[in-house]
């Protein structure tokens, strides 16, 4: 599970997470069976000792039978180191423990193994007493407990390494097909080319994902052409309406109510032009149908056009201060660059508030529109969408901003809201 970091959680490659866990396996077993491996071999490695003491005592039983004497024991003591044949200690059977003893060679304590027997020597009762040293033991079963765990470990990475390697092999078709979708933009009719593969499950996730993007491209197409085709329609008879409107606004017959109405119809009949206009423009973005483009100078072409800004920003006693310092050449189309700076203009003055104030500054690769307000941030989600409106009571028709975003994506622009100090911010960075 990720950990959150500013309220979102991190997000884990699949091939990362599945080695992780089998990683995660494999140590927590190699844990487990390690010791266990320990333990085990040191038993056997006892087991055995004991085995080979008994097989020692068998066979001196057998061998000295008849031929060995009282008197032959101190010889048997002098010269025997680990074997030696005591008076009856009162043990009645075969008996082995484990003990630590003082050996004269390493001059320390170390583990032994003591078999205690009793023996009968010419009808005497005798101790067998038989030691091993344990530490060359406790030594080899420690050798062969790591060469196990660095043969694991080896085995272990091995097998990571080529699950891996095997994995990214397998699944690069589908980060192909991710990365393919992730880039994709339905507007501009450059459908996906998915990698073949062999793996049957991506190749059915690629099939479905081009019949989904054929089938919405088609749907996409329809409802563009029908936007752009309606806009065109609705030119004439709006332009007939207008200028009804006009003639009939200028009779002298009009009563004070009647030409309140004829001036609320003119609004909206304006309303409407501006609307279809702001649907055809998309349209054309869209198809681009601006791609000739030359160098503006953005500070010239904003004094250049300031004074019919300000006209616009004086019904509300808008202030506007320019800081043009930058001398910023941008290649663009004329046409898109002027609606670009008019709608954010007049996005500024109509959302602004009495005795508000605008400014506009160039960046060293950019421009700034920064303009009072509402008290609070906008929807950063909602921002660019078509018809969406921050106060639906405002005037506009909801495009304004998502022009200008079209005109930035279709520069590779950056296009950046700010809220700040109840001043709202809209960088475009070149």
């Amino acid at each position: 599970m990720g950990w959150a970091i500013n309220g979102r959680m991190t997000k884990k490659k699949l091939l990362n997470k599945t080695t992780n866990s089998f990683l995660a396996y494999a140590v927590a077993i190699l844990l487990v069976a390690a010791p266990i491996f320990y333990f085990i071999s040191l038993w056997l490695y006892i087991y055995e000792t004991d085995e080979v003491l008994l097989f020692h005592k068998g066979a001196f039983v057998k061998e000295t039978r008849g031929n060995f004497s009282e008197n032959d024991i101190a010889a048997w003591n002098k010269y025997n180191r680990d074997v030696e044949i005591v008076p009856d200690t009162g043990v009645t059977k075969d008996s082995i423990v484990g003990k630590m003893m003082y050996d004269a060679i390493a001059k320390e304590e170390e583990p032994f193994r003591v078999l205690y027997a009793p023996v009968s020597i010419n009808g005497k009762r005798f101790t067998y007493v038989e030691k091993t040293n344990l530490v060359e033991m406790e030594g080899m079963v420690f050798s062969i407990a790591v060469m196990f765990l660095c043969i694991i470990i080896i085995l272990l990475i091995g097998i990571i390494y080529i699950s891996k390697a095997l994995a990214a092999k397998i699944w690069k078709p589908f980060y192909n097909t991710l990365d393919q979708i992730r880039d994709f933009e339905i507007d501009k009719n450059r459908p996906p080319n998915f990698a073949d593969t062999d793996i049957d499950e991506f190749d059915r996730l690629n099939r479905s994902l081009e019949r989904l993007i054929e089938k919405n491209t088609a749907i996409y197409k329809s409802q563009r052409e029908f936007v752009e085709n309606a806009a065109h329609e609705l030119q004439t008879p709006l332009a007939l309406f207008q200028a009804k409107i006009d003639t009939l606004s200028q009779s002298a017959a009009l009563t004070k109510e009647q030409s309140e109405i004829v001036g609320a119809l003119n609004s909206d009949v304006a309303r409407l032009n501006r609307l279809n206009k702001n649907l055809l423009m998309l349209s054309k973005i869209d198809n681009d149908s601006y791609f000739d483009k030359q160098d503006v100078n953005v500070a010239e072409y904003i004094g250049r056009h300031l004074d019919f800004f300000e006209q616009q920003a004086r019904s509300k006693h808008i202030s506007i201060t320019t800081a043009l310092d930058k001398e910023i050449f941008v290649s663009a189309n004329p046409i898109l660059f002027e609606v670009l700076v008019n709608n954010l203009f007049l996005n500024a003055i109509r959302h602004n508030v009495q005795n508000g104030n605008i400014k506009v500054a160039t960046l060293a690769n950019g421009i700034c529109f920064t303009n009072t307000g509402a008290g609070r941030p906008l929807n950063d989600e909602k921002l660019f969408n078509r018809f969406s409106k921050s106060d639906p009571s405002a005037q506009g028709n909801g495009l304004g901003l998502a022009i200008v975003k079209k005109i930035a994506e279709l520069n590779s622009w950056d296009i950046n809201y700010d809220f700040s100090g109840n001043e709202h911010s809209f960088t475009i960075n070149f």
